[in-house]
């Protein structure tokens, strides 16, 4: 296990010197995992809780330097962040093939769902953030192959990639669910109950796997909110380094500003 562990007790020492990294076998006495917790979706995720119990460790466990387990675990974003980013692509653009073929195949009015312009919608928009999560996760991972280390790309496109599987997760839900909607009024025999009991709800098709498969993109690896908190301080910095002549006479105004 790598375990960040606050090795200074002084409450008034910065929280990027008071942590310390270690790496502790998993078969040291002490260790106790929980039983497998059942998530809401990837639930081939073995997630358990691990109880430290008396667990001793040596200075040989230390990763780095004392008190640099904070700047370590960070600095390891920048690898990590661009693999949440490619795996929230992969969802996406099977929420988008999955929900472009349905939308070819399903009829409703007399013609294929997919000639209804608030469907082309729905799929020109997950077309469109897919490319561009896809380019920041291409992005990201070429800073890591050039062994770049530069945070700011990586978050952008984690949470970018994050919000957008999500986002995509749920348009299939809903072009999938609609035809429900559609169908009730031109066939006037399905109930209220189907409409809402929509195949994008249960588990006849994968959507519903997908939605469930996306939320935890925008938790871990650090959550949406605090990488867009991130790429803010971030963008302060690349403004000034993008165009050092003329930055100091150019305010900067951001929303909420």
């Amino acid at each position: 296990f790598f375990v960040l562990a606050r090795s200074d007790p002084n409450p008034s020492t910065p929280t990027g010197k008071a942590f310390t990294g270690f790496i502790v076998d998993g078969d040291t006495p002490g260790i106790i995992r929980g039983k497998k917790e059942k998530n809401m979706g990837q639930r081939c995720a073995d997630t358990r809780t691990i109880t430290f119990e008396d667990v001793r460790v040596s200075a040989r466990n230390v990763l780095g330097v004392p008190g640099s387990g904070f700047r370590l675990s960070m600095n390891a974003f920048d690898m990590t962040r661009p693999g949440v980013a490619a795996g929230a692509v992969g969802l996406s653009w099977r929420a988008l093939d999955e929900s472009a073929k349905y939308a070819m195949e399903r009829r409703a009015f007399g013609t294929e769902i997919a000639n209804h312009q608030a469907v082309q919608f729905m799929l020109s928009d997950m077309a469109m953030n897919l490319e561009l999560s896809r380019l920041a996760t291409y992005k990201s991972a070429w800073d890591v192959d050039r062994q770049v280390r530069f945070s700011y790309y990586a978050s952008i496109a984690k949470c970018f990639a994050a919000d957008t599987a999500n986002q995509a997760a749920t348009n299939a839900v809903q072009v999938i669910f609609k035809v429900k909607a559609f169908r009730f009024v031109e066939e006037k025999f399905f109930t209220y109950k189907a409409i809402f009991g929509g195949n994008g709800f249960n588990s006849e098709y994968p959507v519903e796997k997908l939605m469930r498969d996306a939320k935890i993109y925008q938790i871990y690896e650090g959550t949406s909110q605090v990488n867009k908190d991130f790429d803010l301080d971030r963008t302060y910095v690349n403004v000034q380094f993008a165009f050092p002549f003329w930055f100091c006479q150019v305010p900067l105004h951001f929303v909420g500003d």
